[in-house]
């Protein structure tokens, strides 16, 4: 762009003849500059002043902080949002990508059909819409550079009125993305997002385990030689189940004691050679307790023929010593393990049920209640960004009395260096 750029606003009247045969005069406003990319004249015309004049305010701005476009060549959200797709192929899991789609070219780019839950899920799998379907507009054709902070708050009310809260709340997430990734690689400044929409409900907290809980967990897995290791995993590597259902002993590294996630089962029992997100590929630290229980999984673990493989399959079925499993070592289906291993758990040890995944926020937080900053545990568990960690997984596991009791320590004469003399 060049250094010094001018605009200047000229007026003129412009005359019509109506149709009664009189003449009208109105007054003409036009901006004028040349363009700092290309720097051909332009004229933009404008029927008020004050227009021409708050454009003028706002190509200054644009060209002063280096974000001048050129809103005749400027994308669209369509494009935006295609651009955005491709991005995340290849950094997400397929069926991650496919809710991604669902949601951007469902609740954002549109057309959205006006009709029941069940009829826009028809249409978007099938692409046929019902008959004497009518569809309303969203964000598809308009231009980056006429997206604004008050469009978008009306395209979030529209979502919220037909389809709901949860919907509207997870578009808005997505196009917040959009627009943040266009911003770096088209070089258009996204608009603000609006504050004070339409929230869900409150959605109550998943509960959690106490340290107490855990380790009575811990304490009957130890002795649990047959499934002990399939509930107790959870809990001291804070791994999501398709993690935990997918881990490889080739991936088990007792030489530097981590435990490298790097694949995911499927729902259906197979492998993908990739986490939920790029965030997930990491390496987790092996503790004492988890890194023994693991080295005597290893000696009775199912096998796939002669070979281990997975560390956590179908048990299969026990036979007499030295007799060989019947049936074990293949994919176990996390309903299988959720009502074979993992609930009997519970119900034998009296404690309130959580799910395998609630494993996962009780690790989590038992982490961050025993001071470990939050940086650290986002790269644990798997979160690219540690907003994530404190915003939807932590929760308390201590009670209020625990804060006093730290506040008090934090305040004690002797930590501050005061001391109890008296005046002198």
């Amino acid at each position: 762009m060049k250094d010094s750029f001018n605009i200047s606003i000229t007026s003129t009247t412009r005359r019509r003849k109506l149709s009664n045969g009189t003449v009208a005069s109105y007054p003409q406003y036009y901006a004028e500059y040349r363009d700092p990319k290309t720097g051909k004249r332009r004229r933009r015309a404008f029927n008020k002043k004050k227009d021409a004049e708050a454009f003028r305010n706002a190509l200054l701005v644009q060209v002063a902080e280096g974000s001048y476009v050129d809103e005749r060549t400027a994308p669209n959200v369509s494009k935006a949002i295609d651009h955005w797709l491709a991005n995340k192929e290849g950094q997400v899991k397929a069926s991650t990508l496919k809710g991604y789609k669902v949601v951007a070219n469902g609740a954002i780019r549109g057309p959205l059909l006006i009709g029941t839950r069940q009829e826009r899920a028809d249409y978007t799998e099938s692409g046929v819409a019902p008959k004497g379907a009518r569809f309303l507009k969203l964000l598809g054709d308009i231009k980056l550079t006429d997206l604004t902070t008050a469009g978008i708050r009306v395209w979030h009310r529209t979502i919220v009125e037909q389809c709901g809260n949860y919907t509207a709340n997870r578009a808005k997430s997505h196009l917040k993305s959009i627009l943040a990734l266009a911003e770096e690689d088209f070089g258009i400044r996204a608009p603000s997002m609006p504050t004070g929409l339409t929230r869900a409900r409150h959605k109550p907290k998943k509960a959690i385990l106490t340290p107490e809980d855990i380790a009575m967990l811990i304490t009957a897995a130890k002795m649990d030689a047959e499934h002990g290791i399939y509930y107790a995993f959870p809990l001291l590597a804070g791994t999501r189940p398709s993690e935990q259902l997918g881990l490889l002993w080739s991936e088990v590294d007792f030489d530097k004691n981590v435990i490298r996630i790097r694949r995911i089962q499927e729902r259906d029992g197979s492998l993908t050679e990739m986490t939920k997100t790029e965030a997930g590929t990491r390496d987790i630290p092996m503790g004492t307790t988890l890194r023994e229980m693991l080295l005597e999984w290893r000696l009775r673990c199912p096998r796939k023929g002669k070979e281990l493989h997975r560390v956590f399959p179908g048990p299969g079925r026990l036979q007499e010593w030295p007799k060989l499993r019947v049936g074990g070592g293949g994919p176990l289906l996390y309903q299988n393990f959720r009502r074979r291993t993992w609930a009997p758990a519970f119900k034998k040890l009296r404690l309130p049920y959580v799910t395998p995944h609630s494993a996962r926020h009780s690790f989590i937080s038992t982490l961050q209640a025993q001071g470990i900053e939050v940086g650290l545990v986002a790269q644990i568990a798997g979160h690219a960004n540690p907003t994530v960690t404190l915003s939807v997984y932590t929760q308390a596991v201590r009670g209020g009395a625990a804060a006093v009791a730290a506040l008090e320590r934090a305040y004690e004469p002797q930590r501050a260096g005061v001391q109890h003399g008296g005046p002198a």
